[in-house]
This record gives C-alpha cells, structure tokens and sequence, in this order.
C-alpha cells in the first residue's frame, strides 16, 4: 500500500473536517505508520512463493536467468517489467567459478618453478645463500659464508611448487668463501662450485644425476699473513648420482656418490654422502616451525673419512617452497674448506639458510 492510498483512506473518513493542526498531526501519523510497516516487510522479506519458486518451473528460469536471457517464454517477456521487481526477485548474478591450477597434469615449463631435487639441509658445499658464525677451537671465530642458489631451467613435470614431479634441468653454483673474525676478517679461502644436475621426481622418491666442478683457492690476505703457508691446488671435477626417499612429506632420507674423473694436487676419485633431515613441507606463515637436519660426508683423499655436520632450529616456507632457517650448527671432522682438507675442525656456533 502506497502512501497517498493511505492518505486517501483517512480523508473518505473525514480528515477534510478537521482543522490545519490536526490535518498535519494526522499526516505525520499516517507517515509513521507506513514507514514501519516498509520496515516489517523489509525484515520478514520475500514470501516462500517469491523466495522457492518450484523446480524447473518457469518461475524459476524468469528469477535466475532473467527476461534477456532467452529461456523466458515469449508470452510473458512483455508483461514482466525489470524494474518492478524487488531486489530479491532480480536475477541473481552468479561469478564464474576461477579455474584451479592442475597440479597432476605434466607439461614443458621453462624456468620452472622450484626444485625436483633440493638441496641437502646440512651439507656443507650445497649451493644456496647462507652463513654461519663458529668458534674453532684452534682458529677462533670464523665466518663461514655461501653465495649462491640452484635455480631449474627446464622441467617436463607438473607445476606444484610444494610437490613437484618430473624430470628437470638446474643450473647450480656458489662462491664459499671463509673469513677469520680474529684477523680483521681477512679473507682465509675460498672454494668455488657450478654444476648442472639432471634431476627426476614423482612420488616419494626424488633422484639426481650430473656433473659439477669444484675447486679451492687460498686468500691473498692470508698467505701474507703467513708468508711460508703453501697453496695447494685442490680441484674436482665428477659426475655425481643421489637419490633421496621421503617416507613421509616432512622426512628425507638420502644417499650420494661422486666419482671425479679429473683430480687435481692431492684430490683422489671418491666420495660419498648421506643423511635425514626433518623439515616440514607445507608453508608455514609468519609462525616458524622447528627442523633438524644431519650430514655426513666422507672423501677418499682422507681414507674415507670426512666431517659430520647436525643442524637444529626453526624455519620458514613460503607457498612457492622458498625455504629460510636459523639456528645452531655443530661440524666435526676434516675441515669443509678444502685449502685445508686434511685439518680436523671442532665448530659450534649460529647459522641462516636461504634456499629458493
């Protein structure tokens, strides 16, 4: 009922009788009235006849698909007014649902998106950003550092950046310098890697294969520092076969071999490394969540001996798999900078990882 219908109403009943002042307190009256009863409507809403129309009816196809739409009888398109309707009887707009990535499905990808074969949490020559302050227990505090990454350049797999699957191609490389924080950060040595691993993977069993060099260079601040120390020519270049096992998403289980067919000054074939590493897999926000990871590598130019390296602390994954860790580090054995291979090393100190 409109408001001039309500007016009208009253005046049959003999509003026109009364005076001004009465006329308008009347009308405010009769204005009240009717704004509450838009309210009651409002808030009781449509009629279950307006609100379910029968399914596959033609009530139906006008309130969803509209008199534009084709599917309304011609019939009634010219006695159905858009404007009169209410705003619960227009069309409902519905969006179209976004497609959702399919991770399953194998396809070629140029500069993919994360690694089919990451690299070893605690190895101590992986290629990534880092660096750890450590107290050796002869040489004092040193600063242990890591500039570089491995990137993929070619992958026939899937796109799951957490869960990748396929075979890939990476490019890896790194300078690995070392710098005495006793001797007013001079340079100590440097060790050099580039390699390109051919690497597969698809549930949870993960395997790399190919070639890399790596070679040692003893710093020009040190070897003034101690003008009788003797450089030796430490350089590898192998071919190398790992494979790793995840028993669960958050574990890792590996195993590598290398074999250098080109050894440089005191190098010999060999070597071998494995280890766990717990690390969970799913991004993790702004809460970090704890890791542990453990190491163990032997060389054949130390009778198979080597360095053990354990690291614990807390970490952070974005959902492109980008993984950032702090904590401690413990590295015992031959040292892991090569100048100085047949060194024992006792380290313990504080570490940050990046791998992207």
């Amino acid at each position: 009922m409109t408001f001039l219908t309500l007016v009208r109403q009253h005046r049959d009943c003999g509003i026109g009788k009364l005076g001004w002042t009465q006329r308008l307190c009347r009308l405010f009256f009769l204005l009240i009235t009717w704004a509450v009863g838009l309210g009651s409507q409002a808030l009781a809403g449509p009629s279950s006849v307006d609100r379910l129309p029968a399914v596959g009816s033609w009530e139906q196809t006008q309130t969803i698909a509209g008199p534009s739409s084709g599917l309304m009888p011609t019939s009634h398109q010219q006695h159905y007014s858009w404007a009169e309707q209410s705003d619960s009887q227009r069309p409902i707009m519905l969006e179209p649902r976004r497609p959702q990535p399919n991770y399953c499905a194998w396809d070629w990808q140029v500069l993919p998106k994360g690694l089919l074969y990451k690299s070893y949490l605690a190895g101590p020559k992986e290629p990534r950003f880092a660096a750890q302050w450590v107290n050796e227990r002869q040489a004092g505090w040193i600063w242990d550092v890591a500039l570089g990454g491995r990137v993929g350049v070619l992958r026939y797999g899937n796109d799951n950046p957490l869960h990748p699957e396929g075979w890939q191609i990476d490019m890896e490389g790194a300078a690995l310098p070392r710098l005495s924080l006793e001797s007013s950060m001079d340079l100590v040595a440097c060790d050099y890697r580039f390699g390109v691993p051919l690497t597969f993977a698809r549930g949870k069993h993960h395997t790399k294969f190919g070639y890399y060099h790596l070679s040692s260079h003893l710093g020009d601040e040190w070897m003034i520092r101690h003008p009788g120390l003797q450089r030796i020519n430490y350089s590898r270049d192998a071919m190398v076969f790992g494979h790793s096992i995840y028993p669960v998403p958050s574990v890792r289980l590996y195993a590598e071999a290398a074999w250098s067919f080109h050894c440089g000054q005191e190098t010999k074939p060999w070597e071998f490394q494995f280890g766990v590493e717990y690390s969970p897999a799913d991004p993790t926000g702004l809460r970090p969540v704890p890791f542990v990871a453990v190491n163990g590598h032997l060389r054949e130019e130390v009778d198979f001996g080597g360095n053990l390296t354990v690291q614990a602390g807390w970490q952070w994954r974005n959902v492109a798999g980008r993984l950032f860790r702090m904590g401690m580090q413990c590295c015992l054995g031959m040292s892991d900078q090569y100048e100085f291979f047949n060194q024992y090393e006792s380290k313990v100190g504080f570490g940050i990882w990046y791998d992207y």
